[in-house]
């Protein structure tokens, strides 16, 4: 059975870091591109960022280039994203996700999806 479980979320204000982890099982973490994913208030499923099996290439979406980094720890089966210089648009629901851009909607379909994290950015 797959499992992702994130955490990490909070409460932070403009221009606050937070760092998020999601804790996977039931499949083969190491051959799999992970995503990040989130909804906003009001909107719509959003991809954030990916990251490639072993760990050496990434993307992200415009809105979070240069602010945040997706990495991950193969040997632990974890996954994160380290978030600076939030902004109140930042504020959403963080779920990490199996696959990469063009893919985790296929994965979330088929059943791999976690409860996310919420994180609210505001003074």
């Amino acid at each position: 059975q797959v499992q992702l479980v994130e955490s990490g979320g909070g409460l932070v204000p403009p221009g606050g870091s937070l760092r998020l982890s999601c804790a996977t099982s039931g499949f083969r973490f190491n051959t799999d591109y992970m995503s990040w994913v989130r909804r906003s208030p009001g909107k719509g499923l959003e991809w954030v960022s990916h990251i490639n099996s072993g760990g050496s290439t990434t993307a992200y979406s415009d809105s979070v280039k240069g602010r945040f980094t997706i990495s991950r720890d193969n040997a632990k089966k974890m996954l994160y994203l380290q978030m600076n210089n939030l902004d109140t648009a930042d504020t959403a629901v963080y779920h990490c996700a199996r696959g990469g851009r063009a893919d985790w909607e296929i994965w979330r379909a088929a059943g791999s999806w976690g409860q996310g994290t919420q994180v609210t950015v505001s003074s």
